[in-house]
């Protein structure tokens, strides 16, 4: 199993997170989103990166398939919003609605993008609302995705997530995922390699890892622990914190120090590790890095851990080869993006997960516009499965979608600064990324996806 360390942090923050942070969506059950407010002076680019002809004009006839009529293709986004305040992924679908229906829809039809709100534990409920309505999810996650996956089975509903979280789903049929690595593989192999190998040579004999203390991230933190010791690693302490969080993290940061931990991986909310890295501050005691895993990857990191902390403290964070928005004017799709957002969800935040949303509804569109007129479930899907090397238009570094358990060959490497988070001296070549990445495949057992023939269904059955 591969787990997105981002989307288990949600379950970390739990309450905390929920009254913390502000609301930037709504929390229906379902809001759609198939249009903007934007009256085109011009006519609007059917083209994103180097992908052309995504959304265009046409005269389509006829309803295929469920959700899709003449006129409208219905497609949910799952999504926590409710519990975490978070909105990035039904920004992320009204941006592209917004784009793709002002250049003509896909082939003449419109987008309609239904926001299922899980409210972290409603996931099963959601999907069975999507089962009954749309014709596939895109460019969504829920923590607790697993809940949803039988549902998702049972009524053959393709699945073209942002992120995918939990043993039952990662990797689960009927699921072209956009993110990096498979089930079998660890992730971050490219990446620890390098810190303990190249970067802080030093550091290898002692590290330590820290996880809140939630069903997902203890799987995340066992395999994590696994690959470090498989890319070379001495793992000298690995200790839980409780996922409410923590009034005072000084025990802790004393801890880390008298094991003389030199590279930290920490997973779980960053509102959390702020605190834990001013209480290594406040002790003076500095480590070589400390992971912060991507979750971290926003201002709002930047501005919790405070001037004195960042300066102290090493923080890096992996991307797995997502260009990073911090210097989106060097690649024409990221500024393209930041461009988009401007115009069509002017306020909200553009982050890590929403760009691999939005990469998502990409690989949706093009698919789907490749069917014609005669769009099936069946006919997206396998469109999909032929991108070897899909890129987002440029969003991303190059990954295999053919094959949903495969090793990462690309990762990027971000740091933290009190001016914000900069490109690392990773070793990267002219792309930004660096794709020459060593593997590891896990010899644990982390549980198995979910099949269709574990529901009772077989691909004859995929219409």
């Amino acid at each position: 199993m591969k787990l997105q360390r981002s989307a288990a942090a949600a379950l970390v923050a739990t309450a905390l997170l929920a009254a913390g942070c502000a609301d930037r969506g709504g929390t229906e059950s379902e809001t759609s989103s198939n249009s903007n407010n934007n009256t085109q002076a011009t006519p609007v680019s059917s083209d994103f990166g180097d992908l052309t002809g995504l959304c265009k004009d046409g005269s389509p006839s006829g309803s295929p398939a469920q959700g899709v009529s003449d006129k409208e293709i219905k497609l949910g986004v799952m999504s926590d919003v409710g519990f975490t305040k978070n909105s990035e992924f039904a920004d992320a679908a009204k941006v592209f609605t917004g784009w793709c229906n002002d250049a003509g829809g896909i082939n003449g039809r419109k987008v309609t993008a239904n926001t299922r709100d899980t409210k972290m534990m409603e996931v099963q409920q959601r999907m069975v609302e999507s089962c009954d309505k749309d014709f596939a999810l895109v460019g969504g996650g829920s923590a607790m995705d697993a809940l949803g996956t039988k549902a998702r089975l049972e009524c053959l509903l393709p699945d073209f997530p942002a992120q995918i979280s939990q043993t039952t789903n990662v990797g689960s049929d009927l699921q072209v995922s956009v993110q990096p690595g498979g089930r079998s593989w660890f992730t971050y192999a490219g990446y620890f390699s390098w810190l303990i190998k190249e970067a802080y040579p030093q550091s290898a004999g002692a590290v330590g890892l820290i996880n809140g203390d939630s069903p997902v991230t203890k799987v995340i933190g066992a395999q994590t622990e696994e690959g470090l010791r498989g890319v070379g690693a001495n793992v000298v302490y690995s200790e839980l914190y409780p996922a409410a969080g923590v009034s005072d993290w000084t025990p802790y940061a004393q801890s880390i120090k008298s094991k003389g931990v030199r590279g930290l991986v920490y997973n779980g909310s960053f509102s959390q590790l702020a605190k834990l890295e001013q209480a290594l501050t406040a002790i003076d005691y500095k480590l070589d890095w400390i992971d912060t895993n991507s979750n971290a990857y926003t201002p709002d990191f930047i501005q919790l851990a405070g001037s004195q902390a960042l300066n102290s403290q090493n923080n890096v964070a992996d991307l797995g080869g997502v260009f990073p928005l911090d210097n989106a004017a060097a690649n024409p799709a990221t500024k393209q993006l930041v461009d988009l957002y401007a115009k069509y969800a002017p306020g909200a935040k553009l982050t890590y997960p929403a760009i691999k949303a939005f990469s998502a509804w990409l690989l949706f569109a093009k698919s789907a516009s490749s069917c014609g007129d005669d769009l099936t479930r069946k006919c997206v899907y396998d469109a999909a499965l032929k991108e070897t090397s899909w890129t987002g238009g440029g969003l991303q570094a190059p990954t295999d979608l053919s094959n949903n358990d495969r090793a990462v060959t690309c990762f990027n490497v971000e740091k933290a600064t009190t001016d914000g988070w900069k490109p690392a001296d990773f070793g990267a070549d002219n792309t930004g990324y660096r794709c020459n990445a060593v593997e590891y495949k896990y010899t644990g057992d982390y549980g198995k996806a979910l099949t269709l023939a574990d529901v009772g269904k077989s691909a004859a059955d995929f219409k």
